[in-house]
């Protein structure tokens, strides 16, 4: 009997903590209560996964959660099936799970730790203990959603030096010919799914011009140019229009134009440098409306990073190259 009870208890650590993310990720995610549940928050966020954890701990011997290794990292089985399920339901897309896994990982594993705590303790109201760390998500959720998400603006800034004459630079600024496959270097969007650029159109040059920034996938960023400086500097306000984008191509929690994720203003400046050389700034203003900004943020920068490193090189090779085909 004891070795067939230790033989159900294995998948039961794994089945049972899986079914009840699968139930919560399944409640967060209703139209109908998206006011007190949102897959957005960090109830859903951290709390779930540290449930998920505590229930790992809960349902495994006391023998193995004495095993500060198992208590750590057997949360992180759970995890991983959960976030291989819901890709296959097509209930997450992989650029939303890549980005919080890590805080799913740290939270299960901590969940763990607690419960463990329990446990080897030999607390008589271990179960109750558990019972409520798994029903925290339900309870936080509501008060988290009474206090307003704060948009949070922030500042996404590269550059590149570039040896070229001004003219051929501030050419391959305002208008960028078309990018093509082998000539994009935006690694971390491309892993995450994220539209690469295709082209940059200027009707024309001065306060006031239009400028439409296209990507794959059906993404548009309208620029209208709001200050110019000829060879120097050109700020514009950019207007993204996510509703142009299959609901297939991209998730929706990390879609750019979206309620939770948006770009501004964007601007080019040339800063004229010794022995021919010249830097050129590219700046971006986004903002972000979550009630995890703090964390949101790190990977909103490292996109808009990439994206303008990608762009910003591009520039470099063509300005350097100078061939006529370069320019629109």
């Amino acid at each position: 009997m004891p070795t067939h009870h230790s033989n159900f208890r294995v998948p039961a650590i794994i089945v049972i903590p899986l079914l009840f993310g699968l139930a919560m990720r399944f409640v967060f995610g209703l139209n109908t209560v998206e006011a007190i549940y949102s897959v957005m928050g960090l109830s859903f966020l951290f709390l779930v996964p540290f449930g998920i954890g505590a229930l790992t701990i809960y349902l495994s011997s006391k023998e193995n959660a004495a095993r500060r290794v198992y208590r750590i990292f057997m949360p992180w089985v759970p995890i991983v099936a959960f976030f291989l399920l819901t890709l296959l339901l097509g209930w997450e897309g992989w650029a939303c799970w890549l980005m919080v896994l890590p805080l799913f990982l740290v939270a299960a594993s901590l969940g763990g730790k607690v419960a463990a705590r329990y446990k080897l303790k030999g607390e008589k109201k271990e179960r109750i203990y558990v019972s409520l760390i798994a029903l925290l998500p339900l309870v936080v959720s509501p008060a988290e959603q009474l206090i307003k998400k704060i948009p949070g603006q922030y500042r996404a800034y590269t550059y590149i030096d570039i040896h070229a004459s001004k003219e051929n630079i501030w050419r391959n600024v305002t208008r960028v010919g078309e990018i093509t496959a082998k000539q994009d270097k935006g690694w971390f969007t491309r892993m995450l799914g994220f539209p690469r650029p295709i082209k940059a159109e200027l009707n024309y040059e001065g306060v006031g011009a239009y400028r439409k920034a296209v990507f794959d996938k059906g993404l548009v960023f309208d620029e209208t140019v709001t200050a110019y400086s000829h060879q120097r500097s050109m700020h514009f306000v950019i207007k993204a229009d996510p509703y142009n984008i299959p609901s297939t191509t991209m998730d929706e929690h990390v879609v750019i134009g979206g309620k939770y994720f948006d770009v501004l203003t964007g601007a080019y400046e040339l800063q004229p440098m010794a022995n021919g050389y010249y830097r050129l700034h590219l700046y971006s203003y986004f903002k972000l409306t979550t009630s995890f900004n703090f964390y949101a943020s790190w990977w909103a920068s490292w996109i808009m990073k990439d994206i303008q490193n990608n762009i910003l090189q591009v520039i470099r090779q063509r300005a350097e190259s100078a061939s006529p085909e370069h320019g629109i």
